[in-house]
């Protein structure tokens, strides 16, 4: 059976992304709860090497409209990344799914063997489709999410694995 690139692509990535939305909603309400200044979660980070919360979620957005768009062969919309609250940070991610949501089969099916370019901080990377899905998107897209995730429950938001998971 031939893989479906838009499923292996678009609903997967919506489905971390709303989830990742959602925590991002449970952190906010914790901090207000708390009575912590949400931008210090905002700016939290796992180790003094590592992006704060705010690039992580960055990066996931990126992450997933960049390799959409790639796969769709479209330009990606950009985004300025000057994000500085948990409203604004969910707004992001919400208009990232919108525009997931405006691709469709049709135009990222058979993408399997297109070769796909894209430029990283240091260098221009090639690989094939399915590769490329596989090995680069769908780790890096929860890699991020993951380590969001994780910012958020060091620092003492109440999140399970329920939350990482979501709703099938």
């Amino acid at each position: 059976m031939k893989i479906s690139m838009y499923q292996a692509s678009v609903p997967v990535f919506v489905h971390a992304l709303n989830n990742l939305a959602s925590i991002l909603e449970k952190a906010a309400a914790h901090a207000e709860a708390k009575k912590i200044d949400p931008a210090v979660l905002v700016s939290a980070r796992l180790f003094p090497d590592m992006f704060p919360l705010v690039r992580q979620v960055q990066i996931a957005s990126d992450s997933a409209k960049g390799g959409a768009a790639r796969l769709a062969g479209a330009e990606p919309p950009a985004y300025e990344d000057s994000e500085k609250t948990f409203p604004e940070l969910v707004a992001r991610v919400k208009k990232t799914v919108a525009y997931l949501e405006t691709l469709t089969p049709a135009q990222i099916d058979g993408s399997e063997d297109k070769t796909i370019t894209w430029q990283t901080r240091t260098s221009s990377k090639s690989m094939q489709g399915l590769p490329y899905l596989n090995s680069h998107l769908v780790p890096n897209l929860y890699f991020h999410v993951t380590t969001a995730y994780n910012i958020l429950r060091h620092n003492g938001v109440e999140l399970g694995k329920k939350d990482f998971l979501g709703n099938p």
